[in-house]
């Protein structure tokens, strides 16, 4: 089975670093060779189903169908990655400002190492980083998979047509990020209302 590995997200570590030695490129932006054509082929195209999660914490399951009218942040993270935690007060900020102004944040956790498929390991974790957004466990791969994803932590911009319209890689370019949602919102606004959610979705639970 086509799974992530230690091997995955240490190479882009590794090949982040060897790209600032060499020519410069910014780890925080998420900008280094082979990422390019990644974001080409995957920005523009329909959002893949979320229905291979095994459980859902902080929301019943969703799916791209319900979120339709809404503006979806996607961030494929795992708890005990640094590269997540760092980024993970940005993701919950996004979450809290503009839920009421249309926009879905759902955090896709995929593990690495064995302990993380633990749920009650996860349901710690959100407890401790303060996450209330829908959570949904991918112990199986299938929504990795399914996005074609290569990286933690990894966010899928997803526009209210249900299209990835921005796919970004690795810490910073957090103001790039969260003006990318500022205007999916407009866009969403000027097109039509935002279309009915769960209330888990639109306004979520705290952490089980």
């Amino acid at each position: 089975m086509n799974t992530p590995s230690s091997f995955t997200r240490r190479t882009f570590g590794a090949m982040a670093l060897a790209a600032l030695a060499a020519v410069g490129v910014s780890l925080a932006n998420g900008q280094f060779p082979g990422l390019s054509d990644a974001r080409a082929a995957r920005t523009d195209a329909p959002a893949p189903p979320l229905d291979g999660a095994t459980t859902w914490l902080n929301s019943p399951p969703l799916n791209m169908a319900q979120l339709r009218g809404r503006v979806v942040l996607i961030d494929f993270w795992t708890y005990s990655c640094i590269n997540c935690i760092n980024t993970l007060p940005y993701v919950r900020s996004w979450a809290e400002k503009y839920k009421d102004q249309g926009l879905t944040v759902i955090g896709v956790h995929t593990p690495e190492f064995p302990f993380e498929k633990d749920v009650g390991n996860v349901r710690d974790a959100l407890k401790r980083f303060k996450l209330t957004y829908p959570i949904a466990i991918d112990n199986d791969y299938k929504i990795w998979r399914a996005f074609q994803n290569n990286y933690w932590p990894a966010l899928y911009f997803i526009d209210a047509n249900g299209r990835i319209r921005h796919y970004h890689v690795g810490e910073g370019d957090y103001e790039k990020s969260e003006q990318i949602i500022q205007t999916l919102l407009k866009e969403a606004k000027a097109g039509a209302a935002a279309a009915p959610v769960p209330a888990a979705a639109a306004a979520p639970a705290p952490a089980q």
